[in-house]
Protein backbone atom coordinates (compact mmCIF):
# COMPACT_ATOMS: atom_id res chain seq x y z
CA UNK A 1 0.00 0.00 0.00
CA UNK A 2 1.23 3.47 -0.87
CA UNK A 3 2.73 5.31 2.09
CA UNK A 4 2.28 9.04 1.83
CA UNK A 5 5.46 9.87 3.73
CA UNK A 6 6.41 13.57 3.90
CA UNK A 7 9.91 12.49 4.96
CA UNK A 8 10.54 11.41 1.35
CA UNK A 9 8.46 14.06 -0.41
CA UNK A 10 9.70 13.90 -4.00
CA UNK A 11 9.58 10.07 -4.44
CA UNK A 12 6.15 9.98 -2.78
CA UNK A 13 4.83 12.81 -4.94
CA UNK A 14 6.13 11.09 -8.08
CA UNK A 15 4.55 7.76 -7.10
CA UNK A 16 1.22 9.40 -6.29
CA UNK A 17 1.30 11.41 -9.50
CA UNK A 18 1.82 8.40 -11.75
CA UNK A 19 -0.74 6.32 -9.84
CA UNK A 20 -3.37 9.05 -10.17
CA UNK A 21 -2.63 9.61 -13.85
CA UNK A 22 -2.85 5.86 -14.48
CA UNK A 23 -6.28 5.81 -12.86
CA UNK A 24 -7.55 8.77 -14.88
CA UNK A 25 -6.25 7.36 -18.16
CA UNK A 26 -7.81 4.00 -17.33
CA UNK A 27 -11.12 5.80 -16.79
CA UNK A 28 -10.70 7.52 -20.16
CA UNK A 29 -10.09 4.17 -21.87
CA UNK A 30 -12.97 2.56 -20.02
CA UNK A 31 -15.34 5.30 -21.11
CA UNK A 32 -15.46 3.76 -24.58
CA UNK A 33 -18.92 2.26 -24.09
CA UNK A 34 -20.29 3.71 -27.30
CA UNK A 35 -19.73 6.26 -30.01
CA UNK A 36 -18.46 9.64 -28.88
CA UNK A 37 -21.11 12.30 -28.27
CA UNK A 38 -19.31 14.56 -30.74
CA UNK A 39 -17.04 13.64 -33.65
CA UNK A 40 -15.25 16.99 -34.01
CA UNK A 41 -11.94 15.27 -33.31
CA UNK A 42 -12.24 13.54 -36.69
CA UNK A 43 -11.73 16.93 -38.31
CA UNK A 44 -8.11 16.94 -37.17
CA UNK A 45 -7.09 14.01 -39.33
CA UNK A 46 -8.67 10.82 -40.63
CA UNK A 47 -5.55 9.04 -39.39
CA UNK A 48 -6.25 9.62 -35.70
CA UNK A 49 -9.99 9.34 -35.44
CA UNK A 50 -13.19 8.21 -37.06
CA UNK A 51 -16.75 8.02 -35.89
CA UNK A 52 -15.68 4.69 -34.30
CA UNK A 53 -12.62 5.53 -32.23
CA UNK A 54 -10.08 2.98 -31.11
CA UNK A 55 -10.48 1.97 -27.46
CA UNK A 56 -6.83 2.65 -26.62
CA UNK A 57 -6.37 5.78 -28.73
CA UNK A 58 -5.68 8.09 -25.79
CA UNK A 59 -4.48 10.97 -27.93
CA UNK A 60 -7.94 11.12 -29.52
CA UNK A 61 -9.82 10.64 -26.26
CA UNK A 62 -7.91 13.52 -24.71
CA UNK A 63 -8.33 15.82 -27.71
CA UNK A 64 -11.80 17.09 -26.88
CA UNK A 65 -13.58 20.43 -26.74
CA UNK A 66 -11.09 23.31 -26.69
CA UNK A 67 -8.19 20.93 -27.36
CA UNK A 68 -9.23 20.84 -31.00
CA UNK A 69 -8.64 24.59 -31.30
CA UNK A 70 -5.23 24.31 -29.65
CA UNK A 71 -4.15 21.46 -31.94
CA UNK A 72 -5.34 23.20 -35.09
CA UNK A 73 -3.58 26.43 -34.06
CA UNK A 74 -0.36 24.49 -33.46
CA UNK A 75 -0.47 23.34 -37.09
CA UNK A 76 -1.22 26.55 -38.95
CA UNK A 77 -1.55 29.34 -36.39
CA UNK A 78 -4.69 31.26 -35.50
CA UNK A 79 -6.55 31.41 -38.81
CA UNK A 80 -10.16 32.22 -37.99
CA UNK A 81 -11.31 35.06 -35.78
CA UNK A 82 -12.96 32.93 -33.10
CA UNK A 83 -9.72 30.99 -32.54
CA UNK A 84 -8.20 34.05 -30.86
CA UNK A 85 -10.26 33.22 -27.77
CA UNK A 86 -7.55 30.65 -27.06
CA UNK A 87 -4.07 31.66 -25.96
CA UNK A 88 -1.14 31.27 -28.33
CA UNK A 89 1.22 29.86 -25.70
CA UNK A 90 0.25 26.18 -25.87
CA UNK A 91 0.00 25.98 -29.69
CA UNK A 92 3.43 27.61 -29.94
CA UNK A 93 4.98 25.04 -27.59
CA UNK A 94 3.32 22.10 -29.38
CA UNK A 95 4.39 23.43 -32.77
CA UNK A 96 7.98 23.93 -31.62
CA UNK A 97 8.25 20.42 -30.17
CA UNK A 98 6.64 18.89 -33.25
CA UNK A 99 9.17 20.58 -35.52
CA UNK A 100 11.96 19.50 -33.18
CA UNK A 101 10.82 15.87 -33.41
CA UNK A 102 10.64 16.12 -37.18
CA UNK A 103 14.21 17.46 -37.31
CA UNK A 104 15.32 14.35 -35.40
CA UNK A 105 13.74 12.09 -37.98
CA UNK A 106 10.38 11.39 -36.37
CA UNK A 107 7.83 10.97 -39.11
CA UNK A 108 4.99 13.47 -38.86
CA UNK A 109 1.50 12.01 -38.91
CA UNK A 110 -2.00 13.05 -37.96
CA UNK A 111 -1.71 12.26 -34.27
CA UNK A 112 1.71 13.78 -33.59
CA UNK A 113 0.39 17.14 -32.32
CA UNK A 114 -2.19 15.59 -29.97
CA UNK A 115 0.47 13.23 -28.60
CA UNK A 116 2.87 16.14 -28.06
CA UNK A 117 0.04 18.12 -26.43
CA UNK A 118 -0.68 15.27 -24.01
CA UNK A 119 3.03 14.99 -23.21
CA UNK A 120 3.27 18.74 -22.52
CA UNK A 121 0.21 18.59 -20.25
CA UNK A 122 1.51 15.66 -18.18
CA UNK A 123 5.02 17.07 -17.92
CA UNK A 124 3.75 20.50 -16.93
CA UNK A 125 1.44 19.05 -14.29
CA UNK A 126 4.26 16.98 -12.80
CA UNK A 127 6.65 19.92 -12.58
CA UNK A 128 3.91 22.20 -11.22
CA UNK A 129 3.43 19.72 -8.36
CA UNK A 130 7.14 19.91 -7.52
CA UNK A 131 7.22 23.71 -7.82
CA UNK A 132 4.16 24.04 -5.56
CA UNK A 133 6.00 21.97 -2.96
CA UNK A 134 8.92 24.40 -3.09
CA UNK A 135 6.56 27.39 -2.97
CA UNK A 136 4.92 25.93 0.11
CA UNK A 137 8.30 25.61 1.81
CA UNK A 138 8.98 29.30 1.17
CA UNK A 139 5.55 30.53 2.32
CA UNK A 140 4.50 28.04 5.01
CA UNK A 141 7.97 27.17 6.30
CA UNK A 142 6.70 23.65 6.89
CA UNK A 143 7.53 20.52 4.93
CA UNK A 144 4.35 18.64 5.86
CA UNK A 145 2.00 21.44 4.79
CA UNK A 146 3.94 21.91 1.55
CA UNK A 147 3.80 18.19 0.88
CA UNK A 148 0.04 18.01 1.46
CA UNK A 149 -0.56 21.02 -0.80
CA UNK A 150 1.43 19.36 -3.59
CA UNK A 151 -0.59 16.17 -3.16
CA UNK A 152 -3.79 18.19 -3.43
CA UNK A 153 -2.62 19.65 -6.71
CA UNK A 154 -2.15 16.12 -8.06
CA UNK A 155 -5.78 15.36 -7.14
CA UNK A 156 -7.07 18.67 -8.50
CA UNK A 157 -10.73 18.60 -9.58
CA UNK A 158 -9.42 19.78 -12.97
CA UNK A 159 -8.80 16.06 -13.45
CA UNK A 160 -8.30 15.01 -17.06
CA UNK A 161 -8.01 18.62 -18.20
CA UNK A 162 -4.50 18.50 -16.71
CA UNK A 163 -3.71 15.54 -18.96
CA UNK A 164 -5.29 16.81 -22.17
CA UNK A 165 -3.92 19.35 -24.69
CA UNK A 166 -5.35 22.21 -22.64
CA UNK A 167 -3.54 25.26 -21.29
CA UNK A 168 -4.36 24.63 -17.62
CA UNK A 169 -1.40 22.45 -16.60
CA UNK A 170 1.23 24.64 -18.29
CA UNK A 171 -0.44 27.77 -16.95
CA UNK A 172 -0.26 26.27 -13.44
CA UNK A 173 3.43 25.51 -13.85
CA UNK A 174 4.31 28.98 -15.08
CA UNK A 175 2.12 30.66 -12.48
CA UNK A 176 3.60 28.65 -9.60
CA UNK A 177 7.14 29.40 -10.82
CA UNK A 178 6.18 33.08 -11.00
CA UNK A 179 4.96 33.08 -7.40
CA UNK A 180 8.08 31.20 -6.28
CA UNK A 181 10.34 33.84 -7.82
CA UNK A 182 8.14 36.62 -6.43
CA UNK A 183 8.28 35.18 -2.90
CA UNK A 184 12.04 34.75 -3.04
CA UNK A 185 12.36 38.29 -4.34
CA UNK A 186 10.40 39.65 -1.38
CA UNK A 187 11.70 37.57 1.52
CA UNK A 188 15.03 38.08 3.23
CA UNK A 189 16.59 40.46 5.75
CA UNK A 190 18.30 42.54 3.05
CA UNK A 191 17.34 43.90 -0.34
CA UNK A 192 19.92 42.81 -2.83
CA UNK A 193 20.17 43.15 -6.58
CA UNK A 194 19.44 39.42 -6.83
CA UNK A 195 16.11 39.94 -5.03
CA UNK A 196 15.06 42.56 -7.56
CA UNK A 197 16.16 40.36 -10.47
CA UNK A 198 13.97 37.64 -8.99
CA UNK A 199 10.98 40.00 -9.06
CA UNK A 200 11.61 40.83 -12.73
CA UNK A 201 11.94 37.12 -13.51
CA UNK A 202 8.68 36.54 -11.68
CA UNK A 203 6.93 39.02 -13.95
CA UNK A 204 8.39 37.29 -17.00
CA UNK A 205 7.11 33.89 -15.85
CA UNK A 206 3.68 35.40 -15.21
CA UNK A 207 3.85 37.02 -18.64
CA UNK A 208 4.48 33.63 -20.25
CA UNK A 209 1.56 32.23 -18.23
CA UNK A 210 -0.69 34.98 -19.61
CA UNK A 211 0.01 33.79 -23.17
CA UNK A 212 -1.56 30.49 -22.13
CA UNK A 213 -4.55 31.87 -20.21
CA UNK A 214 -5.74 35.48 -20.12
CA UNK A 215 -6.57 35.26 -16.40
CA UNK A 216 -2.81 35.38 -15.91
CA UNK A 217 -3.35 39.15 -15.86
CA UNK A 218 -4.57 38.73 -12.28
CA UNK A 219 -1.02 37.80 -11.34
CA UNK A 220 -0.24 41.47 -11.76
CA UNK A 221 -2.07 42.19 -8.49
CA UNK A 222 0.93 41.28 -6.28
CA UNK A 223 3.11 43.68 -8.29
CA UNK A 224 0.56 46.48 -8.02
CA UNK A 225 0.16 46.07 -4.25
CA UNK A 226 3.91 45.73 -3.69
CA UNK A 227 4.55 48.89 -5.71
CA UNK A 228 1.83 50.77 -3.80
CA UNK A 229 3.45 49.74 -0.53
CA UNK A 230 6.88 50.70 -1.82
CA UNK A 231 5.70 54.19 -2.75
CA UNK A 232 4.81 54.85 0.89
CA UNK A 233 8.48 54.70 1.92
CA UNK A 234 11.09 57.46 1.40
CA UNK A 235 13.03 56.87 -1.82
CA UNK A 236 16.63 55.69 -1.70
CA UNK A 237 18.83 53.68 -4.07
CA UNK A 238 17.46 50.34 -2.88
CA UNK A 239 13.87 51.55 -2.98
CA UNK A 240 14.20 53.02 -6.48
CA UNK A 241 15.70 49.79 -7.73
CA UNK A 242 12.85 47.84 -6.16
CA UNK A 243 10.24 50.11 -7.75
CA UNK A 244 11.83 49.69 -11.16
CA UNK A 245 11.87 45.90 -10.72
CA UNK A 246 8.18 45.87 -9.82
CA UNK A 247 7.26 48.10 -12.76
CA UNK A 248 9.26 46.01 -15.23
CA UNK A 249 7.80 42.80 -13.83
CA UNK A 250 4.27 44.18 -14.06
CA UNK A 251 4.84 45.34 -17.63
CA UNK A 252 6.07 41.87 -18.57
CA UNK A 253 2.69 40.46 -17.50
CA UNK A 254 0.85 43.06 -19.56
CA UNK A 255 3.03 42.29 -22.58
CA UNK A 256 1.99 38.64 -22.36
CA UNK A 257 -1.57 39.74 -23.06
CA UNK A 258 -1.02 42.75 -25.33
CA UNK A 259 1.35 41.20 -27.89
CA UNK A 260 -1.17 38.59 -29.15
CA UNK A 261 -3.79 41.36 -29.35
CA UNK A 262 -1.46 43.49 -31.49
CA UNK A 263 -0.71 40.52 -33.72
CA UNK A 264 -4.42 39.96 -34.29
CA UNK A 265 -4.94 43.67 -34.91
CA UNK A 266 -2.32 43.64 -37.65
CA UNK A 267 -3.91 40.54 -39.17
CA UNK A 268 -7.54 41.64 -39.23
CA UNK A 269 -7.52 45.43 -39.09
CA UNK A 270 -4.89 46.44 -41.65
CA UNK A 271 -7.13 45.45 -44.54
CA UNK A 272 -6.73 46.22 -48.20
CA UNK A 273 -8.93 48.87 -49.84
CA UNK A 274 -12.38 47.53 -50.54
CA UNK A 275 -12.35 45.09 -47.61
CA UNK A 276 -14.40 45.92 -44.55
CA UNK A 277 -12.55 45.71 -41.25
CA UNK A 278 -13.99 43.85 -38.29
CA UNK A 279 -16.13 45.76 -35.73
CA UNK A 280 -13.62 45.38 -32.91
CA UNK A 281 -10.94 47.11 -34.99
CA UNK A 282 -12.62 50.47 -34.34
CA UNK A 283 -14.07 49.81 -30.88
CA UNK A 284 -12.78 51.51 -27.74
CA UNK A 285 -10.68 48.64 -26.38
CA UNK A 286 -9.78 47.12 -29.77
CA UNK A 287 -9.24 43.69 -28.25
CA UNK A 288 -10.00 40.66 -30.38
CA UNK A 289 -10.09 38.52 -27.24
CA UNK A 290 -12.92 40.50 -25.64
CA UNK A 291 -14.82 40.63 -28.94
CA UNK A 292 -14.74 36.92 -29.78
CA UNK A 293 -15.56 35.92 -26.20
CA UNK A 294 -18.71 38.04 -26.41
CA UNK A 295 -19.57 37.32 -30.06
CA UNK A 296 -18.95 33.58 -30.29
CA UNK A 297 -19.16 32.38 -26.68
CA UNK A 298 -21.69 34.87 -25.29
CA UNK A 299 -19.36 35.79 -22.43
CA UNK A 300 -20.42 38.91 -20.57
CA UNK A 301 -21.85 40.28 -17.37
CA UNK A 302 -24.68 38.00 -16.14
CA UNK A 303 -25.16 36.51 -19.62
CA UNK A 304 -24.73 33.03 -18.17
CA UNK A 305 -27.49 33.61 -15.63
CA UNK A 306 -30.22 31.61 -17.36
CA UNK A 307 -32.43 28.81 -16.02
CA UNK A 308 -30.78 26.26 -18.32
CA UNK A 309 -27.38 26.97 -16.73
CA UNK A 310 -28.51 26.37 -13.13
CA UNK A 311 -27.00 22.82 -13.14
CA UNK A 312 -23.65 24.28 -14.20
CA UNK A 313 -23.73 26.77 -11.33
CA UNK A 314 -24.47 23.90 -8.96
CA UNK A 315 -21.49 21.95 -10.31
CA UNK A 316 -19.25 24.97 -9.83
CA UNK A 317 -20.46 25.81 -6.31
CA UNK A 318 -18.01 23.59 -4.35
CA UNK A 319 -14.99 25.11 -6.08
CA UNK A 320 -16.40 28.63 -5.84
CA UNK A 321 -16.96 28.07 -2.13
CA UNK A 322 -13.36 26.88 -1.60
CA UNK A 323 -11.88 29.79 -3.53
CA UNK A 324 -14.07 32.36 -1.79
CA UNK A 325 -13.72 31.03 1.74
CA UNK A 326 -9.96 30.52 1.52
CA UNK A 327 -9.53 33.92 -0.13
CA UNK A 328 -11.54 35.77 2.51
CA UNK A 329 -9.98 33.96 5.47
CA UNK A 330 -6.42 34.52 4.28
CA UNK A 331 -7.11 38.12 3.30
CA UNK A 332 -8.20 38.74 6.91
CA UNK A 333 -5.51 36.62 8.55
CA UNK A 334 -2.65 35.94 6.12
CA UNK A 335 -0.33 34.50 8.76
CA UNK A 336 -2.73 31.62 9.47
CA UNK A 337 -1.21 29.74 6.55
CA UNK A 338 2.26 29.88 8.12
CA UNK A 339 3.45 27.15 10.46
CA UNK A 340 6.30 29.14 12.03
CA UNK A 341 6.21 32.75 13.16
CA UNK A 342 8.16 34.78 10.58
CA UNK A 343 10.68 37.50 11.33
CA UNK A 344 9.41 41.08 11.48
CA UNK A 345 10.74 41.88 7.99
CA UNK A 346 9.39 38.67 6.42
CA UNK A 347 6.09 39.13 8.24
CA UNK A 348 5.43 42.38 6.37
CA UNK A 349 6.29 40.78 3.04
CA UNK A 350 4.28 37.68 3.83
CA UNK A 351 1.20 39.76 4.61
CA UNK A 352 1.58 41.45 1.23
CA UNK A 353 2.15 38.22 -0.70
CA UNK A 354 -0.67 36.18 0.84
CA UNK A 355 -3.19 39.02 0.68
CA UNK A 356 -2.38 39.71 -2.97
CA UNK A 357 -2.71 36.00 -3.79
CA UNK A 358 -6.04 35.93 -1.95
CA UNK A 359 -7.24 38.98 -3.87
CA UNK A 360 -6.31 37.38 -7.21
CA UNK A 361 -8.25 34.29 -6.22
CA UNK A 362 -11.32 36.30 -5.16
CA UNK A 363 -11.31 38.28 -8.40
CA UNK A 364 -11.29 34.99 -10.31
CA UNK A 365 -14.22 33.63 -8.29
CA UNK A 366 -16.28 36.81 -8.71
CA UNK A 367 -15.72 36.90 -12.47
CA UNK A 368 -16.55 33.20 -12.74
CA UNK A 369 -19.92 33.91 -11.10
CA UNK A 370 -20.75 37.07 -13.02
CA UNK A 371 -19.02 36.82 -16.41
CA UNK A 372 -17.46 33.45 -17.26
CA UNK A 373 -18.97 30.14 -18.25
CA UNK A 374 -19.06 29.25 -14.59
CA UNK A 375 -18.25 25.53 -14.92
CA UNK A 376 -14.68 26.27 -16.05
CA UNK A 377 -13.80 27.34 -12.50
CA UNK A 378 -13.11 23.71 -11.55
CA UNK A 379 -10.23 23.61 -14.02
CA UNK A 380 -8.86 27.16 -14.06
CA UNK A 381 -8.69 27.16 -10.25
CA UNK A 382 -5.86 24.63 -10.61
CA UNK A 383 -3.47 27.49 -11.39
CA UNK A 384 -3.99 29.30 -8.06
CA UNK A 385 -1.73 27.96 -5.29
CA UNK A 386 -3.20 29.65 -2.23
CA UNK A 387 -6.30 27.48 -1.78
CA UNK A 388 -4.11 24.36 -1.84
CA UNK A 389 -1.99 25.75 1.01
CA UNK A 390 -5.12 26.78 2.92
CA UNK A 391 -6.70 23.34 2.54
CA UNK A 392 -3.44 21.67 3.56
CA UNK A 393 -3.55 23.70 6.78
CA UNK A 394 -7.10 22.50 7.45
CA UNK A 395 -6.12 18.88 6.86
CA UNK A 396 -3.19 19.18 9.27
CA UNK A 397 -5.47 20.53 12.02
CA UNK A 398 -7.47 17.93 13.97
CA UNK A 399 -10.37 20.32 14.45
CA UNK A 400 -10.80 20.96 10.72
CA UNK A 401 -9.43 17.76 9.20
CA UNK A 402 -12.91 16.29 8.69
CA UNK A 403 -13.90 19.17 6.44
CA UNK A 404 -10.63 18.81 4.54
CA UNK A 405 -11.21 15.07 4.10
CA UNK A 406 -14.65 15.74 2.66
CA UNK A 407 -13.12 18.17 0.19
CA UNK A 408 -10.66 15.50 -0.96
CA UNK A 409 -13.54 13.07 -1.48
CA UNK A 410 -15.27 15.67 -3.63
CA UNK A 411 -12.10 16.31 -5.65
CA UNK A 412 -11.51 12.61 -6.35
CA UNK A 413 -15.15 11.89 -7.21
CA UNK A 414 -15.50 14.95 -9.42
CA UNK A 415 -12.24 14.28 -11.29
CA UNK A 416 -13.16 10.64 -11.89
CA UNK A 417 -16.69 11.35 -13.15
CA UNK A 418 -15.58 14.35 -15.18
CA UNK A 419 -12.80 12.23 -16.73
CA UNK A 420 -15.28 9.68 -18.07
CA UNK A 421 -17.51 12.44 -19.45
CA UNK A 422 -14.61 14.34 -21.00
CA UNK A 423 -13.22 11.29 -22.79
CA UNK A 424 -16.70 10.64 -24.22
CA UNK A 425 -16.90 14.27 -25.45
CA UNK A 426 -19.71 14.98 -22.99
CA UNK A 427 -20.21 18.17 -20.96
CA UNK A 428 -19.42 19.91 -18.69
CA UNK A 429 -16.24 21.32 -20.15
Amino acid sequence: MLSLDPKTPVPTLLTTFFAWKTLLLAIAIGSNVGAAYDTSTTLLSPEIASSHESTFDLSTKLTRWDSIYFIQASRRGHLFEQEWAFGSGLPTVISFLTRALSSFGFQSHGSIEPIVGVFVAHTSHLFSVLVLYQLGLVICKNQRLSFIAALLHILSPAGLFLSAPYAESTYSLLSFVGYLFFAKGLFGPNRTFAHDVSLVASGMWFGFATTFRSNGLFNGIPFALALAQELTTPPNLSSIRRRCALIIGGLAIAIGFVVPQLTAYQTFCFTQPGFESRPWCTSGIRSIYSFVQERYWNVGFLRYWTPSNIPLFLLAMPMLYLLTRSGLELARNPLSVVAEKPTLVDSSHLLLLVRSMALSQLVLAILAITNYHVQIITRISSGYPLWYLWLARLLANKDTSKFGSNVIRFMVMYAAIQGALFASFLPPA
